[in-house]
């Protein structure tokens, strides 16, 4: 099957991607996950807008300098990781699904809409009651920003996100 992908220049792009079978991996690789998305802006540049890691899947947006950058960008990533994890535990051979869920944000209510799912989707994942319990998010950065309250997340908030799927 032939994906088409939409490339407009200055747009911020949100990305989900999910390792191979769903292996719940990333978290206790964390630190890596991190290393790998640094090490990757000493090639590519790219702004981390918002990121949320879950077990087995994880969410970014991101704003790349050249739009035509971002599958190199998710690429050399998941290469990244694949190297430093595989250096520590060579059992890993496969460790992310082949394709990535990519979606080009619209719009201030677009971008409002994956940031909020991004953030929620710890909880909607059952993985702890709260946003503001979740460490591997970039939701504690919104809070001191004041772009969230600290309690954000309760059902008046995820009222319009809780039947979203972007996996």
């Amino acid at each position: 099957m032939n994906y088409r992908r939409l490339y407009l220049e200055n747009s911020l792009v949100f990305i989900t991607i999910v390792t191979n079978k769903r292996i719940p991996l990333l978290l206790p690789n964390a630190d890596f996950l991190y290393k790998s998305l640094f090490s990757v802006l000493k090639f590519y540049k790219f702004r981390l807008i918002a990121y949320s890691i879950l077990p087995e899947h994880i969410h970014v947006i991101i704003k790349p300098k050249t739009i035509y950058c971002y599958p190199k960008i998710i690429k050399s990533f998941k290469y990244s990781f694949t190297k430093n994890v595989g250096l520590v535990n060579p059992t890993y051979d496969k460790i992310w699904q082949t394709r990535y869920w990519e979606h080009t944000i619209r719009d201030e209510d677009d971008l409002k809409t994956h940031l909020d799912y991004i953030h929620y989707n710890p909880v909607k994942h059952g993985l702890v009651d709260s946003v503001r319990s979740w460490q591997y998010s970039s939701f504690h950065k919104f809070v001191k920003r004041g772009l969230y309250e600290h309690n954000w997340g309760n059902s008046k908030d995820i009222e319009n996100i809780k039947n979203l799927n972007f996996e």
